[in-house]
């Protein structure tokens, strides 16, 4: 965790979050996504925050299990396709800025702690930072799950990382190409997923879950993910990947994209 220094950290409370909420009780950690109007898109002030509170997470040894939510009726559209085109939205947020842009698979790569994302609405794009960074899943059963990328002429390129760490590759990659949608049940069977649930069990599925967990030594576990993370790294990745989006982004396909999109049209590609 290299965003924020332990000492940035200690005065979490004293901070304005414009996009999250937190929450600490008994060693659980829940930060719920809280941009319900514009379905929790991730706006670069919103990931600052993220990485804010999960650092938080990181340092503090009081919390064992850190656990992801969203308001709303979409867990998360993924990226802010406005900003990304530098259209940013002013905000209320008084997190500092951290001292480099912040790469989401990062921060779920490094923070050491258990995570469990609980889904209980649709996920598209730049959410599956979240979702497939997340050690455990639990995803309501008739929400879907997609990567639109592709139409928006972009490409999934962190997504990308994060997804092959939990999916076979030739999977991912067919569904970064093509583009489609799948169900929470095929997204169990290919890995994505760990828990399935019915909206009114799904609680209960995060209860269990989290006793499970608190029940087993949390240095040991602290410990195991950080060693997994040191056989795992793959140096400069995700700086890479940012820099491959960054790219693209600067396309004429996806200017062409951005613009159909938001025209409710279909794109005119020209491959350039």
């Amino acid at each position: 965790m290299n965003y924020y220094r332990e000492k940035d950290i200690q005065n979490i409370k004293s901070y304005e979050f414009d996009f999250i909420e937190l929450d600490e009780n008994d060693h659980v950690f829940t930060i719920t996504l809280n941009r319900p109007k514009k379905k929790n898109a991730l706006h670069p002030q919103m990931m600052n925050e993220i990485a804010f509170a999960m650092h938080y997470a990181h340092f503090n040894n009081s919390i064992w299990v850190v656990v992801f939510r969203a308001n709303g009726d979409v867990f998360c559209a993924g990226g802010d396709l406005k900003a990304m085109m530098g259209d940013i939205e002013p905000h209320q947020s008084t997190v500092p800025i951290p001292e480099k842009e912040v790469l989401m698979g990062d921060l779920f790569s490094n923070i050491n702690k258990p995570t469990i994302s609980l889904v209980e609405k649709n996920v598209y794009a730049g959410g599956f930072l979240i979702v497939a960074g997340s050690l455990y899943v639990i995803a309501e059963e008739n929400l879907r799950f997609s990567l639109p990328e592709v139409k928006r002429g972009l490409f999934p390129m962190q997504v990308m990382a994060s997804l092959i760490q939990v999916m076979p590759p030739r999977k991912v990659l067919d569904w970064c190409v093509r583009g489609y949608s799948i169900s929470a049940i095929q997204a169990k069977e290919q890995g994505l997923v760990t828990h399935i649930s019915n909206q009114d069990n799904i609680e209960n599925e995060l209860s269990t879950l989290i006793q499970e967990i608190l029940d087993n030594s949390p240095t040991a576990i602290r410990s195991g993910l950080e060693a997994y993370g040191h056989i795992t790294n793959q140096s400069n990745q995700h700086e890479y990947l940012l820099e491959m989006l960054n790219k693209v982004i600067k396309s004429n396909d996806a200017k062409e994209g951005f613009n159909a999109f938001k025209e409710k049209r279909k794109p005119n590609w020209t491959g350039s």
